[in-house]
C-alpha cells in the first residue's frame, strides 16, 4: 500500500506531495489537469519505461517516489530518477538498483489497469493461478506441487545415474578387457620364479645330467668312491677315540654325515632321471615365462601386483555391474513417482475444468453488469500440455484467459485486447472473483469508465468500493457515479502560476466533494447541481453503511 507520494519536475508538475490511505481513493479533475502524469509517476515506480520528454522543462532531472507498506510489515521506498536527457537510474531502499529488480518490487507492490497497463493478469502464466484460487483448489494444488517436486527429483537421479552409466561404459569395457587377458594367462602366486628355475635347468640339461652322474659316481659307484671308502674312514676314528677320547664328538657326527651325504646321493640320482632337456619343454616354459613378462609390464611390476590388480578388477567390475541393478531401481521409483504426480494432477486437472465453466459463467454475469452484455471469457486449456516436458509444479494444465467483447467475434487471448476501457473492465471483474493479489496491495484503474455510464457506472463503482476492503485502490475517472463510491476523493487541477503551466493534487473535505461531484454531473456548481451530488452522495454513503473518510492531511501540488 502507498502511503505517500512524491513528484518532482516531472511534466507539468513542479513539485507534489500525495498522502493516501487504505481503501478506495478517486482521482477526478478537467480533461489535460494532469491525472495521467499522477498515475505516470506510479508507473515509474513499478519499472515503466522512462524518456527525456517527462522532465519539466528547465528541470535538470524528475524524480518520484514512494513509500509503501510492504505485506510483511516492512516499509520500501521506491525511488525513480530520469534526466533531461533520457537516463533513468532507479532506487530501493536508497540502494542504487536495476530496471527490473524495480520492476519486480513494484509490480509486486502496485497493479496496473488499463490501456498501457502492465499489469501481471496480462501474462498468460499467472492465468492458472486465478483459476484455482476461483475454485478453491489450494489443497489439491499443494499436493500436485509436492507430488510433482518428488517425481523431479526421482528423474533427477535416473538422469544422474544413466550419465553416470554413459560414461563408465568405456571403463566397464576396458576392466573387461583387463581381466580377460590376466585370465587368458591365469598366473599363480610365485609361478614367474619357478618358471625362472626350470628354464635354467632345461638350458644346461645335458650339463646337468653329466654333473649329477659324475657326482653321484663320485660318491657310490666308481673305485674310491666317497661313501663306502667312509667305512674305513670310520673304523679308524673309533680306534682313536677308544686312544684319544677327544675323537668322540666326531665319531657321534658319523649318523649326520651318512645321512646328508646319502641324501645328496638320492638328489644326484634323481636329478639325473628326471632332467628331460627337450626343446619343446624349453620354449613352453619361455613362453609362459614371456607371457608372465608381459602382465607385469602392464600392470605389474611383480607378479603380485598383477594377481592383486586382477582382484581389483573383479571389484570395480561387480560395483560397475551392480549400477546396472541400480537403474532399474531407479527407474521403478520414476514410475511410481510419475505416476502419482498424473494421478494428482489430473484429478486437479478435471476439477479446474468445471472450475473454468464456472469463472466463465460468473465473469459474462459481472460485464453485463458492467454495460458488457455480449462479452465472453473463455478459459483455454492448451493442447499437448501432458508432454513431461510441459508439467510444472502447477500440473499437467496450460491455461489462457480468451476474450469476445462482441456477437460473433471469436475470442482472442485476453493479452491482446486493444481497448482499455474494456480491458480495465475485464481486469475488475477477475479481481473481483478471483485474484491472487496479496491484502494491501495498490491496484490502480484507468479508463475503466469508458464508454459506459448508468447502471453500469453504479456498478464498477460497487466492485471498486468492495475491492477497497481488502487493496488499496487508485481510479481516475470523469464519472460522479463512480467517484461517490470512493472512501477518499482527490480533484487535480491545473493552474498558471508565473507563466508556467503547473499541477496539483487536492484531497477534497466533504463540502468540496460536493461542489466538484456537481461539475462531474452537470459541469457547473450552481446549487441545484450541489444539490444533486448531495443527493448522490447520501445514497452512496447510505448504501456504504458509514460517512465519507478524507485524508488526515490535505496535499498538494505548488
Amino acid at each position: 500500500m502507498i502511503r505517500f507520494l512524491s513528484v518532482r519536475h516531472l511534466a507539468v508538475v513542479e513539485h507534489l506531495d500525495l498522502d493516501l490511505q487504505p481503501g478506495f481513493t478517486v482521482l477526478t479533475g478537467e480533461t489535460g489537469a494532469g491525472k495521467s502524469i499522477v498515475l505516470g509517476a506510479l508507473n515509474l515506480l513499478a519499472g515503466g519505461r522512462a524518456s527525456g520528454d517527462l522532465v519539466r522543462t528547465g528541470a535538470a532531472k524528475a524524480v518520484v517516489q514512494a513509500a509503501l507498506d510492504a505485506r510483511e510489515g516492512d516499509e520500501v521506498l521506491l525511488r525513480r530518477e530520469v534526466t533531461a536527457q533520457g537516463r533513468s537510474r532507479a532506487f530501493i531502499n536508497g540502494t542504487l538498483t536495476t530496471i527490473g529488480e524495480m520492476q519486480v518490487n513494484g509490480l509486486r507492490l502496485l497493479d496496473f489497469h488499463g490501456q498501457h497497463a502492465h499489469q501481471a493478469l496480462l501474462e498468460p502464466r499467472n492465468h492458472l493461478p486465478l483459476l484455482d484460487v476461483h475454485g478453491k483448489l489450494a489443497a489439491p494444488a499443494a499436493t500436485v506441487a509436492t507430488a510433482f517436486d518428488a517425481w523431479r527429483t526421482a528423474l533427477a537421479r535416473l538422469d544422474g545415474a544413466r550419465s553416470e552409466r554413459d560414461r563408465s561404459a568405456e571403463r566397464l569395457e576396458l576392466l573387461a578387457y583387463q581381466q580377460k587377458e590376466i585370465d587368458d594367462v591365469a598366473p599363480t602366486p610365485g609361478e614367474d620364479d619357478a618358471l625362472a628355475v626350470s628354464r635354467k635347468r632345461l638350458a644346461h640339461a645335458e650339463r646337468l645330467v653329466a654333473l649329477c652322474s659324475q657326482a653321484y659316481g663320485a660318491l657310490y659307484e666308481q673305485d674310491g668312491a666317497a661313501i663306502p671308502t667312509l667305512g674305513q674312514v670310520w673304523r679308524q676314528v673309533a680306534e682313536l677315540a677308544a686312544i684319544d677320547p677327544s675323537f668322540e664328538t666326531h665319531l657321534e657326527a658319523r649318523g649326520t654325515v651318512e645321512a646328508h651325504l646319502e641324501d645328496l646321493a638320492f638328489a644326484l640320482r634323481s636329478c639325473a632321471a628326471d632332467v628331460e632337456g627337450s626343446p619343446e619343454q624349453l620354449a613352453d616354459v619361455e613362453g609362459r615365462l614371456a607371457a608372465l613378462e608381459r602382465l607385469k609390464r602392464k600392470y605389474g611390476p611383480s607378479l603380485d601386483d598383477v594377481l592383486e590388480h586382477r582382484r581389483r578388477i573383479g571389484g570395480d567390475l561387480d560395483a560397475l555391474r551392480d549400477g546396472a541393478g541400480q537403474i532399474e531401481e531407479l527407474t521403478r521409483d520414476e514410475e511410481r513417482a510419475r505416476s502419482r504426480f498424473l494421478d494428482a494432477a489430473e484429478g486437479l486437472s478435471a476439477r479446474r475444468r468445471k472450475t473454468a465453466a464456472n469463472l466463465s459463467r460468473k465473469l459474462a454475469a459481472v460485464l453485463e453488469r458492467l454495460a458488457m452484455p455480449h462479452a465472453r471469457v473463455h478459459v483455454q486449456f492448451g493442447d499437448g500440455a501432458r508432454a513431461p516436458e510441459r508439467w510444472t509444479a502447477r500440473g499437467i494444465d496450460d491455461v489462457e484467459l480468451y476474450f469476445s467483447a462482441n456477437p460473433g467475434e471469436a475470442p482472442r487471448p485476453l493479452a491482446r485486447i486493444a481497448s482499455g476501457g474494456e480491458l480495465s473492465r475485464v481486469m475488475l471483474a477477475l479481481k473481483t472473483l478471483a485474484t491472487t493479489d496479496m491484502p494491501g496491495k495498490t491496484l490502480v484503474f484507468d479508463e475503466i469508465d469508458a464508454g459506459i455510464g448508468g447502471s453500469a457506472a453504479n456498478s464498477v463503482g460497487r466492485l471498486l468500493r468492495l475491492l477497497g476492503e481488502r487493496f488499496q485502490v487508485v481510479c481516475v475517472t470523469h464519472l460522479p457515479q463512480i467517484a461517490a463510491y470512493a472512501d477518499i476523493h482527490c480533484r487535480v487541477s491545473k493552474a498558471v502560476r508565473n507563466g508556467r503551466t503547473e499541477t496539483s493534487v487536492d484531497t477534497l473535505d466533504e463540502p468540496d466533494r460536493e461542489v466538484e461531484l456537481a461539475r462531474l454531473m452537470t459541469g457547473n456548481t450552481s446549487p441545484a447541481a450541489r444539490a444533486g451530488a448531495r443527493a448522490l452522495l447520501d445514497s452512496r454513503q447510505q448504501e456504504n453503511g458509514g460517512g465519507y473518510r478524507p485524508a488526515a492531511a490535505s496535499s498538494a501540488g505548488v
